[in-house]
């Protein structure tokens, strides 16, 4: 089919892979010829489907050079807002554009670029593709029966049968895992495994430890050597939850991994080469954070080849009733006496704004159908949990804050800082905690952090069992 007109607009999405205009998303595929036409590889001719192209000695490389004056991981080729780059990856003996070395420059078509002895013919194609709206009322484990729902589900659907990286946007609730896991099962990866890091734990050697591995003695309490998410997924799919919530400090070693295809444990010597997808997951807006320096833009471009979000419950509310219905049926299942509920009942729920979008709707729903004394959910089954209360006034911080630890003055300052934190956040925890009434979901918003990321805390602290 031919391109959409210039007049198509490009949103949530680097490399141009999806593209809304008035009659709905187009996924465009970017279909790279590379030829190479002087050196020990003259005559390989590679047609490669994607936003991102590796050229190098390494085997896991889309164009694997012989050439001994090319790197293993020597340059790429990159999609950025429908216009091509050539990027040089840290080579020993560069990469040339029309004779000139280059760090990073745009690409034409039939632009001939050289590493060591080899030259290449950079020949472009794009292929435009209708996104329709799925006929299911369900993607995995989503639901939902709206337009928005529908025409994601067909993006979704589409999009896992590809390789690309994929960012997930949406409000905390609106089942971003869910979506994740979906894209893993509807790949060609399914057999594979599907490993999930959460880049929200506050502890910066723990995330780093999860995300690449650790070898025994690597840091203090690593009894044992342990693989990270990367070569545990071998084959499979690595979810990253909260990626926005990853530190400054992580975030150029996680760019190394996905550029190189390489992970190297800490406190390891050498690299394991690795053969993942990566899925990503936030309830932040990446963009803005980008253009604020609190997320590296080279980052943001290698993961989000296509990013997706998620509505919140309250743009929806055609859905409220299919999921309700869906979440009364599997309660059913585990020995509820509800079967089904009342019109008034879906009225009472549609009225509702689910700041907590669809999983407060499901504990909601839980909640009402353990209690219930009747076949049919009714409106006044749905008033279990306490009438809301007045909020207590932010409790007073006293001068000079906590205690400090005893000892400090003795400690390297590395050191007395992670001691120091340590009570500083459960102070801070314990005071949050009794302000938000043990509301853990309400007490994640104001930390802003993932709520699974505040319950690790909170048992770390010994503050939850």
């Amino acid at each position: 089919m031919n391109g959409p007109e210039d007049t198509t607009s490009q949103t949530r999405v680097s490399g141009t892979q999806v593209r809304h205009d008035d009659t709905g998303p187009v996924l465009v595929q970017h279909r790279l010829r590379l030829r190479v036409v002087d050196g020990p590889d003259k005559g390989i001719e590679k047609e490669i489907e994607s936003p991102r192209v590796g050229i190098g000695a390494a085997p896991l490389n889309d164009v694997v050079l012989t050439d001994r004056l090319v790197s293993r991981h020597h340059c790429e080729i990159v999609v950025r807002d429908t216009r091509y780059f050539l990027r040089d990856l840290g080579s020993t003996n560069g990469t040339f554009l029309n004779e000139t070395r280059i760090v990073e420059a745009l690409l034409t078509p039939g632009a001939r670029l050289r590493v060591g002895r080899s030259e290449i013919v950079f020949e472009p194609k794009k292929r435009w593709e209708r996104l329709e709206e799925s006929e299911e009322e369900q993607f995995g484990g989503m639901v939902g029966c709206s337009p928005s729902m529908r025409s994601l589900f067909g993006l979704l659907a589409r999009v896992a049968r590809s390789d690309l990286s994929v960012v997930i946007l949406g409000e905390t609730g609106t089942g971003k895992e869910l979506a994740a896991r979906a894209i893993h099962d509807g790949s060609v990866r399914s057999a594979g495994p599907f490993v999930v890091v959460d880049c929200g734990a506050v502890s910066e050697t723990l995330v780093e430890a999860e995300i690449f591995g650790h070898e025994k003695g690597a840091f203090t309490g690593a009894d044992r050597a342990r693989p990270g998410a990367f070569e545990a997924a071998q084959g499979g799919t690595v979810f990253l939850d909260e990626i926005g919530d990853l530190s400054l400090d992580l975030q150029p070693k996680l760019l190394r991994v996905l550029e190189q295809r390489e992970v190297k444990r800490l406190g390891a010597n050498m690299p394991v080469e690795v053969d993942v997808r990566i899925v990503c997951a936030t309830h932040r807006q990446l963009g803005q954070m980008v253009e604020q320096g609190k997320f590296r833009e080279d980052l943001y471009y290698r993961l989000a080849e296509v990013v997706v979000e998620i509505p919140p419950l309250r743009d929806r509310p055609e859905d409220i009733e299919l999921i309700t219905r869906r979440i009364i049926e599997q309660e059913a299942k585990n020995t509820s006496v509800v079967k089904g509920v009342s019109a008034e009942t879906l009225a009472a729920l549609r009225s509702r704004s689910w700041p907590g979008n669809v999983r407060e709707l499901r504990n909601v729903l839980r909640r009402a159908a353990a209690l219930a004394s009747s076949e049919t959910l009714a409106p006044a089954d749905l008033q279990v949990a306490s009438p809301p209360r007045s909020e207590p006034p932010p409790p007073d911080i006293p001068a000079g804050g906590a205690a400090l630890p005893p000892g400090m003055e003795q400690m390297p300052i590395k050191d007395a800082r992670e001691r120091w934190n340590a009570v500083l956040e459960k102070e801070y925890l314990g005071r949050l905690m009794q302000f938000c009434r043990d509301d853990i979901e309400r007490a994640a918003q104001i930390a802003d952090i993932h709520y699974k990321s505040l319950r690790r805390l909170l048992r770390q602290h010994g503050m939850l069992e």
